[in-house]
């Protein structure tokens, strides 16, 4: 995640009257004509009572004898039908303050059931769906407001008729604020539900262009030198069948004897690309000397860990520094570098810096743009400060999780 993507993550859309989410739906000055704005805010008044005492009576028949009958087997699955209930009547209630107050209000996200497992992890998501538990709420303090807002209207008509339109107004904010407190979706909830699908499509995509990078490598590599030593050992048995000279045979054999260790290089390099063992063996303080030693620009390693973080974490700093690296060797034309490691509470830190002419940015190309999203899909930030001249910081930023007793390296 980059600086700028986490601080529009946690940043409300709008910031007009309707709070988070929200567009700026405020209606139109009362004026003394009565204009449509007016009628319908009426309506609605009007309609409160009738909606409120279907409300109340669904909530006392349906969620009030579901939980009293929770002692038994029989009243958990008729309290998850009640709320699945509410919901779509909260659902009906936004649809009428749309239409009738003008209040714009976002859709919750439905429940993930279809992705909760089996009957019991679906029944307890629907139990505790606080959208549900909120209309629930919301339902039953409506009756007395409903009861009230119709005494007050119906013979406002006739005569309070002259001042109505702002007493309309004042009792309908009374609706509005009710409405976006009880029935909007949670804007954090709903922003970390949808933070957290876009990373797993993120994750969805990175995993298959790694294997489709394993697979061109297979082909384009070792198979197809193991495809010519095939061929090659099946000449040499065949001249060895004719009789032909030795150092005939001799040749063709050092010829696929050379193959082999070409293939067998390449299958090291492409199982060091996949997950080195270094890594695995020692940790990130001897991978990353590893790649460093590799680099054309001297590189000082400094790993400060007193333990090793999860082994996804781990490989995820490791190909990150591993990346960044490259990048220094190919286009930054630095004299030096270096790659600190530490750990801050439950992050983890890798800082990569070099003095090269600096300009690097995560919109100069798909490699630093890959970073910045597979460390987005972890919870992670990725940093670029390079000003054109140098020097350039990239700071990567990972949660922290402790590594099981089974993923500790030998």
């Amino acid at each position: 995640m980059t600086a700028s993507a986490s601080h529009s993550a946690l940043r409300p859309a709008t910031s007009g009257p309707g709070g988070a989410g929200y567009d700026d739906d405020r209606p139109p000055p009362v004026r003394f004509a009565y204009d449509p704005q007016t009628w319908k805010e009426i309506a609605h008044l009007l309609t409160n009572l009738p909606m409120a005492l279907a409300g109340f009576t669904y909530v006392m028949a349906v969620i009030v004898t579901g939980t009293a009958m929770t002692v038994t087997v029989v009243g958990f699955p008729l309290l998850m039908l009640g709320l699945t209930g509410a919901r779509l009547m909260g659902r009906f209630e936004r649809w009428r303050a749309r239409r009738l107050l003008a209040v714009r209000i976002d859709e919750p996200s439905p429940l993930p059931l279809s992705r909760a497992g089996g009957p019991l992890q679906r029944m307890w998501l629907a139990l505790k769906d606080p959208v549900a538990w909120r209309t629930v709420l919301y339902d039953l303090i409506r009756l007395p407001w409903g009861v009230l807002t119709f005494a007050v209207v119906v013979p406002s008509l006739f005569v309070l008729w002259p001042v109505l339109p702002y007493l309309a107004r004042a009792l309908t904010n009374a609706d509005r604020a009710m409405v976006r407190g009880l029935l909007s979706p949670s804007d954090e909830l709903e922003r970390r539900i949808a933070e957290l699908e876009s990373d797993r499509g993120v994750v969805v995509d990175t995993a298959a262009a790694d294997l489709r990078r394993i697979e061109r490598d297979l082909h384009d590599g070792a198979q197809a030198r193991l495809v010519n030593l095939a061929m090659g050992l099946g000449l040499a048995k065949e001249k060895l069948l004719e009789g032909q000279a030795d150092d005939v045979v001799a040749a063709m054999v050092e010829e696929a004897h050379g193959e082999v260790k070409l293939a067998l290089q390449e299958l090291r390099d492409l199982a060091r690309g996949i997950h080195p063992a270094v890594l695995t063996d020692r940790g990130l303080d001897a991978a990353l000397s590893s790649v460093a030693s590799r680099c054309t620009v001297p590189v000082k390693v400094d790993v400060d860990l007193v333990e090793r973080p999860a082994p996804a974490i781990e490989g995820i700093a490791y190909f990150t520094v591993s990346e960044l690296l490259q990048n220094v060797s190919k286009h930054s034309g630095a004299r030096s570098a270096s790659v600190d490691v530490w750990r801050t509470d439950d992050r983890l830190l890798v800082q990569v810096w070099d003095d090269g002419r600096g300009g690097a940015s995560l919109d100069g190309g798909s490699g630093m743009q890959g970073l910045a999203e597979r460390l987005d899909a972890v919870d992670g930030l990725f940093v670029v400060d390079s000003p054109v001249g140098g020097p350039t910081t990239v700071t990567a930023e990972l949660p922290w999780r402790d590594r099981g007793a089974g993923g500790r390296g030998r």
